[in-house]
């Protein structure tokens, strides 16, 4: 990851250095940050959240399950070929996803499966904010949700996810 920069350099920054700085806050999705550049400047980095989150909620359904569909399964085939992005890698070892017993591997394998054929897109979880028993234990609740309602849900996790990837960023 890049060196941290301050929010004054950022808010300096053309388009494509803004993008280039916290393009990769929304996994796989650095239209957000371009779309939200004209708004700037942000007068700290809980108004850059904020903005950015807004450009998100304004997007339209489709482009929100696109965010939601970029992200890759937690402990899923890619994790374990090792072809994650540096952020998704990252977070996935601080939740002690690298570590499964072969029991572990197969519930979350079970648990992607299921919730990908439910819901159509796959489960998302700040997994910074977990450890693997905790998301395994989330699993079956969120099942029991309606597709809105996960939506609803991955949107906001992806939230929780996009501000830990900012502070690590940007200095305030």
């Amino acid at each position: 990851m890049p060196e941290p920069i301050t929010m004054g350099e950022l808010n300096g920054r053309d388009e494509a250095g803004f993008v280039a700085a916290i393009g990769h806050a929304f996994e796989h999705s650095p239209w957000i940050a371009a779309a939200t550049w004209p708004a700037r400047p942000f007068a700290d980095l809980a108004a850059l959240h904020a903005a950015l989150c807004a450009t998100v909620g304004a997007s339209g359904q489709e482009r929100q399950l696109a965010l939601i569909r970029a992200h890759p399964d937690l402990a899923g085939r890619m994790a374990r070929a090792g072809q994650l992005g540096a952020d998704s890698t990252q977070e996935q070892l601080a939740a002690g996803l690298d570590a499964l017993s072969p029991d572990e591997a197969a519930q979350f394998d079970a648990f992607n499966t299921t919730y990908r054929t439910r819901f159509g897109f796959p489960f998302v979880i700040c997994a910074r904010e977990h450890k693997k028993a905790a998301i395994l234990a989330a699993f079956p609740a969120r099942l029991a949700n309606t597709r809105e309602q996960e939506i609803a849900v991955a949107l906001d996790e992806i939230a929780k996810i996009a501000w830990l990837r900012l502070q690590d960023a940007v200095t305030e």
